[in-house]
């Protein structure tokens, strides 16, 4: 998530340079554990960076902006981002009624800290690109061709 200000990747940077701790909470192990399986999924990263870039969407908007994405699949990231208190449930009460969808505080916390993974990204690019192409290239020899 590339819009995070300069802080928050220096922050992010800063965190993910610093050694663990010697003992781990399990609570917090189980959090991130649990965490990591919901919001690496590609429907939760695109619906935070679509939130991100346009602060409040209708569902229909955010439906449109994320190719691929099925109504119930929306439905169902919206609801576990929700609940975990990414994001934020405006219903209007107007008719027909409308929503909006918007990041909270939380939501936005955890963007930045994905931040993180894009710097890696960005700093081994061509290292990965080169163990895959080695790789590639060793495969297909063992394939004979």
């Amino acid at each position: 998530m590339k819009s995070y200000d300069e802080h928050a990747t220096a922050q992010t940077r800063e965190i993910a340079e610093s050694t663990p701790p010697d003992t781990v909470n399990p609570k917090v192990e189980a959090l991130v554990t649990d965490l990591i399986g919901r919001v690496a999924d590609k429907w939760t990263m695109l619906v935070l960076e679509t939130l991100d870039a346009h602060r409040t969407l209708r569902f229909t908007a955010l439906s449109r902006l994320i190719p691929g994405i099925s109504q119930k699949m929306l439905t169902q990231t919206l609801r576990r981002m929700e609940r975990d208190g990414m994001l934020s449930r405006t219903v209007h009460p107007v008719i027909p009624p409308h929503v909006d969808y918007s990041l909270t505080e939380l939501g936005g916390s955890l963007g930045a800290a994905f931040c993180g993974v894009w710097i890696w990204a960005e700093e081994n690019l061509s290292r990965i690109e080169t163990a895959r192409a080695d790789f590639d290239r060793r495969t297909d020899i063992g394939k004979g061709s």
